[in-house]
């Protein structure tokens, strides 16, 4: 059974083209601390995650350190896991440094799959994959840059999650061109 929020996150956010560097940026760290865990997990403790990372604004989180990393690791509405809070300041930092040679994290993402979704026709659940050749690619250019917890399946859930692909199954009122 799903539940009311994970039913909400479906309808309206999961596989919606994300263009506003915020948002992205916001998914990119829920989507490393998912890592090991549920998205439910993830989503229930969303509005928290807000609350302690400042909205996700990358330029403030960018400059935590470690006293504000300790205070994080006391916040018991998000996972409480040191490196996953290390790996969102560090992300912080390479988005920022993102931004400034592509103009917006939004370019530089969505230019691995030339501005358009790539839109799939899985039948069932157990057809759609838990990642690509295209975001292990991503993950690559992503760790090279000194992004952390941004492994295949993390960015191609992360893709999913953004609408980069749009994995929503055949008979699925969201599916594009069923």
């Amino acid at each position: 059974m799903i539940s009311p929020q994970m039913e909400k996150y479906h309808d309206f956010e999961w596989g919606v083209p994300v263009h506003d560097d915020r948002l992205l940026f916001e998914f990119l760290v829920l989507e490393g601390a998912q890592a090991g865990l549920s998205w439910s997990t993830i989503l229930g403790k969303r509005e928290n995650y807000r609350q302690a990372f400042d909205h996700f604004d990358p330029h403030i989180v960018a400059r935590y350190n470690e006293s504000k990393i300790h205070e994080l690791l006391q916040f018991e509405g998000i996972v409480r896991n040191r490196l996953k809070i290390q790996a969102a300041v560090i992300n912080a930092r390479e988005f920022l440094v993102v931004q400034q040679e592509f103009g917006s994290f939004n370019d530089y993402l969505w230019r691995f799959v030339e501005g358009k979704p790539i839109v799939n026709h899985w039948k069932r659940h157990e057809d759609i994959p838990a990642s690509t050749r295209l975001s292990e690619i991503l993950s690559r250019d992503l760790k090279k840059r000194g992004f952390k917890f941004v492994g295949s399946t993390i960015c191609y859930a992360h893709m999913q999650a953004i609408g980069m692909v749009d994995d929503h199954l055949k008979g699925c009122f969201r599916c594009r061109n069923a």
